[in-house]
This record gives structure tokens, sequence and C-alpha cells, in this order.
């Protein structure tokens, strides 16, 4: 064992010598090994560089961001301008508004004057109704000036609702909750019940068919412009083609483009004074309502027809129509009676014209 161990050592040495030598005299002899370049893998070396697309976003960047400022300082001078111009509109339109007024204002004003100064009104986005008292030297009464802004503003009803119905224009205010009302039509007496006389019309029909107008009957009503419209009506196709809302019948014609037209002799007479209710209009479409009081039917009381045509020609009035009178004039407003029915009591009657607030 000891003697192969000795043996494999001196192999080593012998095997190893020369090179152990080698190393001994280079360092002896101050040699270096340099190696050639070829024995390195060469090793690409770059700076690293930012690229161009990064600086053109960059770019573009700034100039968004100069395109903000300048676009959100445009914007706030336009915002700036528009209001200045809403502000200048607003005021253009309100003058506007209070010049085309202006005529209807003015006129309003002069036809008010002529009748005098309102007791009572109410004004609502529906309606303008101004009570007037009448004071003349054989009656008084009151005249009822009604501006109608809306639809909603103005009814004709039946009493009790139903034709042959018969109520006082006060129950049918009550019961429809209107500021104010006045009786309408005449009427015939049939069986105990109470029709509306000759051409009726309720919501744009024909209550009883249409019958031509005949000696001094008329129909008067409301358009569906809310404008008054009546006359004598020879046919129906001739009442339709006004579009008739509502409207009732009575005797005689007063008053026609301004003009007062001849009293029946029968109606200057029969009787020579009464109680009376009349309907007109005036040129801006506001309705005129005449109630006048009488103590009694009997013609020493109340108003003439032709003292009638005055008054409504006083009061500037275009057309006007004579009502139901007698013990069935009936003013309502604001939930009373305000003239003296003729009857000492109140007459029902089969319609009445009603207004809403």
């Amino acid at each position: 064992m000891t003697l192969t161990i000795k043996r494999v050592n001196r192999f080593c040495l012998i095997t190893c010598a020369p090179f152990i030598g080698l190393v001994i005299w280079l360092m002896a002899a101050d040699k270096s090994i340099t190696l050639p370049d070829s024995a390195f893998p060469k090793l690409a070396i770059t700076q690293t560089s930012m690229p161009s697309d990064l600086e053109q976003l960059t770019s573009d960047l700034d100039q968004a961001k100069q395109t903000a400022l300048v676009t959100a300082k445009s914007l706030k001078s336009s915002i700036k301008l528009y209001t200045t111009t809403s502000k200048s509109m607003d005021a253009i339109v309100s003058l506007a508004v209070a010049q085309a007024d202006r005529p209807y204002r003015i006129y309003d004003r002069r036809i008010t004057r002529k009748i005098g100064a309102p007791a009572q009104q109410v004004e609502s986005g529906n309606v303008r109704a101004q009570l007037f008292r009448i004071q003349a030297q054989h009656f008084n009464g009151y005249a009822l000036k009604v501006k109608l802004k809306t639809s909603k503003a103005m009814k004709m009803v039946l009493g009790q609702d139903k034709n042959g119905g018969a109520e006082t224009t006060l129950a049918a205010a009550n019961r429809y909750q209107a500021i104010a009302g006045v009786n309408a039509g005449g009427f015939a007496d049939d069986g105990g019940k109470r029709y509306p006389l000759s051409t009726t019309v309720m919501n744009g029909k024909y209550l009883n068919g249409f019958d031509p107008s005949y000696k001094d009957l008329f129909f008067v009503g409301l358009n569906d412009k809310l404008e008054l419209i009546g006359g004598k009506y020879r046919s129906k196709a001739h009442l339709d083609s006004e579009n008739p809302r509502f409207g009732a019948s009575f005797v005689p014609v007063l008053l026609q483009g301004g003009v007062p037209q001849a009293i029946p002799d029968k109606w200057r007479t029969s009787p020579l004074r009464a109680p009376r209710t009349v309907i007109a209009n005036y040129k801006d479409n506001q309705l005129l309502f005449l109630v006048i009081d009488g103590r009694n039917e009997n013609g020493s009381s109340g108003a003439t027809l032709m003292e009638a045509q005055l008054l409504l020609q006083r009061f500037g009035a275009v057309d006007g129509y004579n009502l139901d009178g007698g013990g069935s004039s009936t003013l309502v407003f604001n939930g009373r009676v305000v003239n003296h029915p003729s009857d000492g009591k109140l007459r029902p009657v089969p319609t009445h014209f009603l207004f809403f607030e």
C-alpha cells in the first residue's frame, strides 16, 4: 500500500514538472501573456436614446395644452358674450311684449273709463271679471266686463245638467264653483219642465237640433276662438261655419257693428220698461253683460230696449243681444246675487253663462 502511493506521487511529480518549471521561468523573466481579442466575445454597448415617436407625443401634448388654454379662454369669452346677449334679448322680448300689449291696455282703459271704476274684480290665469254699478234716471243695474284668457274661463250649462231641467243661476254657479254667472237664453214650459228656446248649442253640439231663425229670434254664443258670434241664421251650415262652442236663443238683436238695430214694435211696448239682461262684446273680444233691475214687470220700472242700446253705445260695445229678462235677470258675483230679481226670489231657468277662476 505505501509502495503504491509513493509510485503515484512520483508519477504526478514527473508529469507536472515541465509546467511548474515554465511558470517559475515566466515569473522570473517578468513575462506576461496577452490573449487576442478574438478570445473574448464582443459586447455591443449602445447609448440608450428616447424613441422619436415619444418625442412627437410630448410635442403634441404641449400643443394640445396650448390649444386647450386658448379654447378655454375663448369659451369663457363666448359664455360671457352669450350671457350678455341673453340678457339683452330678454330685455328686448320684455319690451316687445310690453309694446305689443300697449294698444290693448290703452283700449281697455278707454272702454273701462266709460263704465266707471270697478266695484269688484277677480283676476286669474283664466279670466278677469270686473263688476261695475250702473245708475240711471229710471233704473239701476250692473255691468260685468269679462276678459276670457283661456277656453276654461267660460261655459254655458243646463239647469240640473239636463234638457228640460231648471235651476237658479246662483245654484248653478255654486254647483260648478264659478266666480260669476248670468242667466242666458229664453225658454218654454212644457209638462212641468223648462226647455231652452229654439237653437241651443252645448259643447259644440245642438241640444235639440237646428232651428232656422224666424221672426225676431236670434242665436248668440261663443265660437272656438272665444269670440262672440250672433245674429239670425237661416241654415245650419251658416251657423256651423262659425264653429259655435255654446250658445242660446232669444229676441231681439240690439247692436251690430256699433249700430243700433231696429226694435220690433212688439218689443218696444210689451213691456215698455223691465228688468233686462244683455250680452255684448268689444273690439278686443272682451264680453260685456248688463243686468238691469226693475221693481216689477208692469212696465213702470227697469229699462227700455232703446235705453239698453244707448248704454251699449255709451260703453263702447260692438255687438249686443237681449237675453231673457224680467224675473230671470240674475247676476251672481263671488258667490252672491248682486242684483235684485223682480220676482222677489230667484227664478229657475234652463241655461246659464258661468265664469271660472
